[in-house]
């Protein structure tokens, strides 16, 4: 059976590929105007107007224990959360910084012990960090900054030395990758492209393949992902479902999509388009009917919290996922011989040689398998284990109406009404 095969690539992606379901956490000063993690920038705020939020980041219910619990609980194996956002704000006790959240109200990292309960509850750990920093005070202003229309804080650009913010940025990674124990994935964000008046800062800014072999030597097997402009282990497409399996080169590779569940990534109190328990769902199905994973955001509040549309939405998910989510684990894109039927989604799990056939639109008593009547041994519904009775010859009936389908055709026969739950799973265990 064909199914596509990435190349190998220095980090592991073993357990990676076969986990599929991540949290993504954006946590940062940015939770108290509570109106977008690029407040600073879309606002043009200087960092004397910025430094408010500093002064009163106080995240007196903050709970790392609960947030790791909720996030096992919805199904989510990995997490990644931003020590150190655009912002230039670090959740951990950084020895070359004073922006940090030690000298906040705060008054401790919060960094240790969201690792030390996530780890608790059996779940990788990984850093996302910001390769933007706009408090740094030697980080030169680029298109994507909040001073990028100051002609003050631009012409001050001429005593700013990138190299030292450089040193600054390889130092924090470094303080990370070996203060909290073993790391299974370090996420840089992000290049950025020229502009008229700005040039580019990509992978010879960051001196990418020196804070590369850094990374690999302090933490070998972590998966580094694709954002410093040089390949690694996994490509990261944002906010976008891909149409198929991602390819480099005409070649497939490991991935990973990132979503929100609205339009922001930090706490946004007045952001109103939130997606569904449904929809996130199938979000997830679809990314691994094409080989990749999910890493699903969420915006903890300034006191620490997790909001209540968002425990809704995973309570939601961890429901479904917790009768589904063999249909999820270890699990990938279908071989190409197996037929999709109209509205649903496949996916295959290679060890146990299972098919899961996900219905995102419930159809009328059956649901016709082409080129399938001697490949499967037995169906059953998923949530429940309850059997789906196969039909072979379903023409045979003067009828049937559907005079097209063949011998090779199998038909299962469903129940009218949609089983109770947000996408029925149907597992086909093959021959």
């Amino acid at each position: 059976m064909s199914i596509p095969r990435p190349e190998p690539t220095p980090g592991d992606t073993k357990w990676f590929t076969h986990d599929r379901f991540g949290l993504f956490i954006h946590w940062g000063l940015y939770a108290l105007p509570a109106r977008h993690e690029w407040i600073k920038k879309y606002e043009k705020m200087d960092n004397q107007t910025y430094e408010k939020y500093f002064k009163h980041f106080e995240p007196d219910l903050y709970d790392p224990e609960l947030w790791a619990k909720t996030a096992s609980n919805a199904g989510m194996k990995y997490f990644v959360v931003t020590t150190k956002h655009h912002e230039g704000f670090c959740l951990w006790d950084s020895k070359l910084t004073d922006y940090k959240a030690t000298n906040t109200p705060a008054g401790r990292d919060l960094l240790k012990p969201m690792v030390e309960a996530f780890r608790n509850q059996g779940m990788k750990v990984g850093f996302y960090h910001s390769l933007l920093d706009w408090h740094h005070p030697h980080y030169t202003v680029d298109n994507r900054h909040p001073m990028s229309e100051n002609e003050e804080y631009i012409a001050a650009d001429k005593n700013r030395d990138i190299s030292r913010y450089i040193e600054y940025l390889h130092g924090q990674v470094k303080e990370l990758l070996t203060g909290y124990g073993k790391i299974d994935v370090i996420w840089f964000d992000f290049s950025v492209a020229p502009s008229e008046r700005f040039p580019v800062k990509g992978k010879e800014t960051w001196q990418s393949e020196k804070l590369i072999k850094m990374v690999r030597e302090l933490q070998p097997g972590i998966i580094i992902n694709d954002r410093l402009q040089i390949d690694q282990d996994v490509k990261t497409p944002e906010q976008v479902s891909p149409r198929e399996w991602v390819k480099v080169n005409g070649k497939p590779v490991v991935w990973e999509a990132c979503h929100t569940f609205s339009g922001s990534w930090g706490y946004h109190r007045d952001e109103e388009s939130w997606k569904s328990v449904d929809m996130l769902v199938k979000m997830l199905i679809d990314t691994v009917s094409k080989g990749g994973n999910m890493l699903l955001n969420v915006g903890p509040t300034a006191r620490g919290e997790f909001d209540k549309r968002a425990l809704e939405r995973l309570e939601g998910i961890g429901e479904w996922m917790k009768r589904h989510g063999r249909s999820i684990y270890g699990c990938t894109q279908a071989p190409e011989e197996f037929k999709c039927p109209p509205d649903c989604r496949l996916t295959y799990n290679p060890e146990k040689n299972r098919l899961y056939l996900h219905v995102f639109s419930w159809p009328f008593k059956h649901i016709h398998l082409d080129e399938m009547a001697d490949r499967v041994e037995y169906a059953q519904l998923l949530n429940d284990a309850s059997e789906i009775k196969m039909i072979t010859n379903f023409n045979s009936s003067s009828h049937a109406g559907d005079k097209d389908i063949g011998q090779s055709t199998l038909t299962l026969e469903i129940p009218v009404k949609k089983p109770d739950v947000t996408v029925p799973v149907i597992e086909l265990f093959l021959k």
